[in-house]
């Protein structure tokens, strides 16, 4: 009886877990067993594994295989296990040096002449190997770029299984050198420019890219809503590296990375159609939970065009993640948790004609009831900002020049930088990043606010305007005003201008 042991990863949400691989090579008929809730595809993985040795001109284990993956009880997923089942039937039969293998990850798909094909989730797989303590990850060559983006652990690319089994002889060397990234442009030439006439948007625009805001666009079609709303994300700073790693690994396990750049260095931007599912919205599945759109839009912006065709039930799906930062989702084999902190951007016509003259527009009283029913009041009491487009008539071949993205993006950069550092330093709020993120009750803690500041406020609850949760997110677009302004803290104008753009009287 011969013994063998590799290293392989499951994914779980967006998360890997290591998981052992065993291989028994015995007497008996000759066959290969695979143990350990393994699904289609590794179970499908005893063909691919027998044709890709034989034909890399290795030997194929002769007795019985039993390949065991622990722990056992875990489901795994994917047809990234064949080349750590694979070697491990190879070292378990003395084809292979055992000792090369020691304490290394093994990721990629075999194909049939013995080619090592890429695979999703490299990333969040050699994260998890670094944490449980291995020193090196072999994964396919076309993955090395990936795999690289993880410090702490040796990274090496393989493209065949004969090249793999002549490294591991001592005999060759793997890939060790990965593409130079060609990181792709950031100006994608979406400039706030090109956006006409429309002064009191660009400025809620400014200030939700400022201050992380949802945002609600309202207007006649053809006035610039989903213009507005595509050149929200080039107003917002690079990803720092934390972010950056979190998002990829999303990407990397939907399998939606560049070849050339994996790393995700902008915010992203997400806009499902109108038509999208709940389950396609926040995340869903048969048996194993998968991510949707607001976690692909994680530290980014998710923005639904048309947002009121959406279904009612489709769009309350969101109040949670707005809420929580974060979607849980509970399925046969268990909870997924999946990170959900994007930006809510909506855009919407008046009515379902969409008339630009309220005096031509066609539809009856019940059906611009019935159009604006899907965004219900939990759902609007969680977006802060919103502004209505307005036609631009003559004047749009008079205005001068407008202020361009770049320019803006500085303001919003240091208005970040300003709120960044002064919740750090207050303790209840030492996690949030921008003033969207600041709880309720640090906010109404004062931190300063002048008492007359507060006075619009109070007007607005005593008239049963606002809700307590509208009176924090009122807060939270005040200190955003004021940070833009560069002011130290809001004043009474600043929480005035924070309810126009909420859309109160």
């Amino acid at each position: 009886m011969a013994l063998g042991r590799t290293w392989a990863v499951t994914l779980s949400g967006i998360g890997g877990q290591l998981v052992e691989v065993e291989a028994d090579v015995g007497r008996g008929l000759p066959g290969v067993s695979i143990v350990g809730m393994g699904d289609g595809a590794v179970m499908q993985s005893r063909e691919r594994m027998r044709a890709a040795v034989v034909n890399s001109g290795l030997s194929w284990p002769k007795g019985k295989v039993v390949l065991s993956l622990s722990p056992a009880a875990l489901p795994k997923r994917g047809s990234g296990f064949d080349v750590a089942l694979a070697v491990g039937a190879l070292t378990a039969s003395g084809e292979l040096p055992a000792g090369g293998f020691e304490g290394t990850l093994l990721v990629g798909e075999l194909a049939l002449d013995g080619r090592i094909r890429p695979v999703r989730g490299v990333l969040p797989a050699v994260l998890a190997a670094r944490e449980a303590g291995l020193r090196r990850a072999i994964v396919p060559a076309c993955n090395l770029a990936e795999a690289r983006l993880v410090g702490g652990i040796d990274t090496a690319g393989v493209e065949c299984l004969a090249m793999l089994a002549t490294w591991s002889r001592g005999a060759g060397d793997l890939v060790t050198v990965a593409p130079e990234p060609s990181a792709a442009d950031a100006d994608d030439g979406m400039d706030l420019a090109e956006v006409h006439g429309q002064d009191d948007c660009r400025r809620a625009v400014e200030v939700a890219a400022a201050g992380g805001h949802a945002m609600l666009l309202r207007g006649a079609p053809g006035t610039g809503k989903t213009m507005l709303a595509r050149r929200l994300p080039g107003l917002l700073p690079d990803l720092g590296e934390r972010d950056a790693l979190e998002a990829t690994a999303i990407h990397s396990v939907m399998g939606r990375l560049s070849d050339n750049d994996p790393l995700l260095r902008r915010p992203p931007f997400v806009a499902p159609h109108h038509t999208a599912s709940a389950a396609s919205l926040v995340g869903g599945g048969t048996n194993t939970a998968t991510p949707g759109a607001v976690t692909l839009a994680h530290r980014g912006v998710l923005f639904l065009d048309e947002c009121a065709e959406f279904s009612g039930r489709v769009l309350d799906s969101l109040r949670t993640p707005l809420e929580d930062g974060e979607v849980r989702i509970a399925r046969r084999d268990g909870v997924s948790v999946f990170p959900a902190r994007f930006q809510l951007v909506m855009a919407a016509n008046d009515c379902p004609c969409g008339s630009p003259r309220p005096s031509d527009c066609s539809c009856t009283p019940d059906a611009r009831r019935r159009y604006g029913r899907a965004l219900t009041g939990p759902l609007r009491d969680r977006v802060d900002i919103l502004a209505r487009t307005m036609p631009v008539g003559s004047g749009l071949f008079a205005v001068g020049e407008e202020e361009d993205s770049a320019a803006v993006r500085d303001r919003v950069a240091a208005a970040r930088r300003a709120a960044a550092e002064r919740w750090a330093a207050c303790p209840g709020a030492a996690g949030a990043r921008t003033n969207a993120g600041v709880p309720g009750r640090v906010l109404r803690a004062g931190r300063g606010l002048d008492p007359r500041a507060l006075r619009p406020l109070n007007r607005s609850l005593a008239l049963g305007v606002l809700s307590p949760r509208g009176v924090d997110r009122c807060l939270r677009l005040a200190w955003t005003v004021a940070d833009l302004d560069g002011a130290g803290v809001p004043g009474e104008a600043h929480v005035s201008e924070a309810l126009v753009l909420r859309g109160e009287d």
